[in-house]
């Protein structure tokens, strides 16, 4: 290959010793600056390919993004990017704040960003990405998601239009119809069924295992088919992934699992210390946490929506370590991050969905969960298998699953809502100004490959409608289109249109003294989807609607059918509202049935709706501004009023900073006086705390003192 040397001596280093053949096959092309489509098997080292791409042309002076469809890819992307350092490449992240440029990420010669913050980016008009000469789109199949698909497909369309040199490497699992894609991007098009470690596709039945090959194994019949299979596997110093179809159910058979696992662990792993290190992560310890801590004491965890990051980090930490040896796990680790396993165990072809029941899961997700069998250096093969209920049912997987090709992609841009918002977004960043030139814009879609862009004729004229008749844009003579200040503002937040429009409603009605209509508002906007509604929600629900409606700004609908859905946003801004009053995680976990997780994904959204609130009361209620201001905050951190400015101290978070409200330090001055021995005292505080928050006060020798109190104290205790 032709790189330079410094790179060779790089690759070397990390261990990479010689090329797998799809990247001995994509390489050349990639490293010429061709667009390169390559679909390959999970574990077949595409991404490497991105990497020596982006890498190579970096140390010739030009600028790379990474795209990304997860912020924890984003994590994992960084750290291997990071190992180039040593080149003189600087790599950059950026995954939240929609509502900034962020200057910084100029400076980097590499920048990882979702593809939500990427759409960002190109919205607020950033100069240097006209500069930019690679640009790497990973799991590009997820255009195929309804949700983060149009994003992903309008960014790269954007950077196709306003940079056309740019080089782009689109990465993806193996799919039916992945030259598809390659023609959209006028690209040099790779595909091989190659893996590093063999993969071997059976169904599991009374004691048996039938491969797709024809072959069969037998397995000890321990009475329960997971517990046979992972004590085959576990003992012959294997590894685990179980996927499941429900939170509930990944953290009940984690659980059923543990005596099993237990019998085949080292002692040695520390197990122990990694199960503390858990419920550390947490600000309050809470129920989900104390079972996933108890899990890993025995080897065994579960992975799903309703953890933390740091959470979910620790366990895939710990599992690539083979510290941990089963996780029982949702489907949406299936998506991209690296977590092989020697065996991986589909127990349900089906999910639940609120919209149509129980539905099949998608061949090309099975076959990404499949994926993850086999670890690399580890294993002569990896194994991926099915649980049959009978000989029928072993057919029917068989022939709908093992033996069938993934679906083809198909782009989701073509609906209503998720062209909505990227309409206004082109034009308010000037990148179109008539009817003609959104067709045209259009046109450079891969949506424009699958269908005849004159059938959204239709589509795009509602919507230019509606965003007419809400004053995002006006309608000008001889047909040209321009943004309103309103618009151009909804398209910098980063907000669905009608999102905007519910806000500037609450707005409207704004009045002082409600602070949960306020809340509502934010629940019943299109970002913020609400709570599902449980039966035993209807009464607590109605009764916390009785008791603050006169704090409401949008009254409820007269329609029976929307009514339900209106109780739906008063539960969520129920759940806001019990967080920003300083309820404990545990509480809310109970009383909403949702984990740490979910409680932080639903207030980092409800938080935004807020900041978006408060942007937009500039140009609609001014007098809502401090009001606004506020309630942000207090999402921010989940308090009440007397911590916000408690909170703006690094390192206090909503129990730090209400320990230090009930013993006096209610204010920056307050903690100024204190002394570092009595700080140190509080709970949850300590030395190294009081340290670093003398030190954020400016307090830096009070701060060295306290440290070097915590370094002897930790002298002795390893003495």
């Amino acid at each position: 290959m032709d790189l330079e040397s410094a790179l060779k001596r790089n690759l070397k280093g990390q261990g990479f010793e010689t090329l797998y053949p799809p990247q001995e096959t994509a390489l050349p092309a990639a490293l010429s600056g061709k667009n390169v489509v390559l679909a390959v098997p999970t574990a077949s080292g595409k991404s490497l390919v991105a990497y020596l791409a982006i890498v190579n042309a970096v140390l010739k002076g030009k600028k790379a993004v990474y795209i990304v469809p997860l912020r924890a890819l984003a994590s994992e992307k960084f750290d291997d990017l990071r190992k180039f350092e040593e080149l003189g490449i600087r790599v950059g992240i950026s995954v939240g704040d929609y509502d900034s440029d962020d200057p910084t990420l100029e400076r980097y010669d590499v920048v990882i960003a979702t593809s939500e913050k990427m759409d960002s980016l190109l919205r607020h008009r950033i100069g240097w990405l006209d500069r930019v000469s690679v640009v790497v789109a990973d799991e590009i199949h997820l255009m195929n998601d309804p949700d983060r698909g149009p994003t992903l497909e309008v960014t790269l369309t954007k950077f196709r239009m306003i940079n056309p040199q740019a080089q782009i490497i689109a990465l993806s699992a193996t799919i039916k119809n992945s030259r598809e894609i390659a023609e959209w991007l006028d690209a040099s098009h790779f595909t091989s069924e190659w893996r590093p470690v063999p993969l071997k596709e059976g169904i599991y039945l009374d004691g048996r295992i039938f491969f797709s090959d024809n072959s069969t194994r037998t397995v000890s019949d321990l009475g329960d088919p997971i517990v046979s299979l992972a004590s085959d596997c576990i003992s012959n110093d294997g590894q685990v992934l179980i996927f499941v179809n429900t939170r509930r159910s990944s953290e009940a058979l984690a659980n059923s699992l543990r005596s099993t696992v237990k019998k085949h662990i080292d002692k040695s792993d520390n197990l122990k210390n990694i199960s503390k290190s858990v419920s550390y992560d947490e600000d309050e310890p809470t129920s989900i946490g104390k079972k996933l801590s108890e899990c890993i004491k025995s080897g065994v965890a579960f992975h799903n929506a309703g953890l933390t990051n740091e959470q979910r980090r620790r366990v895939e930490d710990s599992f690539r370590e083979g510290k941990i040896k089963v996780i029982v796990a949702t489907p949406t680790l299936a998506a991209g991050i690296n977590l092989p396993a020697r065996m991986v165990i589909i127990r349900e072809a089906t999910r639940y969905d609120t919209n149509y029941g129980h539905t099949s899961i998608p061949v090309l997700e099975i076959k990404q969960m499949c994926g993850r069998a086999g670890r690399p250096r580890y294993d002569e093969y990896g194994e991926a298998l099915f649980i049959a209920k009978d000989e029928d049912h072993q057919s029917f997987l068989l022939e709908n699953y093992l033996l069938a090709e993934p679906e083809n992609i198909y782009s989701k841009l073509g609906t209503e809502p998720a062209l909505r918002s990227h309409v206004l977004a082109a034009i308010a960043t000037g990148s179109v100004g008539t009817a003609e030139g959104i067709s045209e814009f259009l046109r450079h879609s891969f949506l424009a490959t699958q269908t005849d862009i004159e059938f959204l004729e239709d589509t795009v004229s509602r919507i230019l409608a509606y965003l007419a008749e809400h004053d995002m844009i006006r309608l000008m003579e001889h047909g040209a289109i321009k943004p309103t200040f309103f618009g151009k503002r909804v398209s910098d937040l980063y907000i669905d249109p009608a999102s905007a429009i519910t806000l500037r409603k609450a707005l409207e009605t704004y009045r002082k003294e409600a602070e949960f209509g306020i809340l509502h508002a934010l629940a019943a906007t299109n970002d913020l989807q609400p709570l599902y509604l449980r039966q035993s929600d209807y009464g607590w629900v109605e009764e916390k609607l009785d008791e603050r409606r006169a704090e409401l700004i949008l009254e409820p609908p007269d329609d029976l059918a929307q009514y339900e859905f209106y109780l739906a946003e008063i539960k969520t801004a129920s759940l806001i509202s019990d967080w920003i009053e300083e309820k404990s995680e545990e509480e809310i976990e109970k009383k909403f049935g949702i984990g740490p997780g979910d409680i932080r994904n639903k207030m980092e959204i409800a938080e935004w709706m807020a900041y978006s609130m408060d942007q937009l009361s500039a140009i609609f209620r001014q007098e809502a501004h401090p009001a606004l201001q506020e309630i942000v905050a207090r999402i921010s951190k989940g308090i009440k009023s007397e911590l916000v400015e408690l909170v703006k101290i690094r390192n206090i978070g909503r129990v730090r900073a209400r320990i230090l409200y009930s013993n006096g330090y209610r204010t920056a001055a307050d903690l100024r006086m204190a002394s570092l021995e009595d700080l140190a005292r509080l709970p949850a505080i300590g030395n190294s705390i009081a340290a670093q928050i003398k030190r954020a006060l400016g307090q830096d020798k009070e701060a060295a003192s306290a440290e070097q109190a915590e370094s002897g104290q930790k002298t002795l205790r390893e003495f």
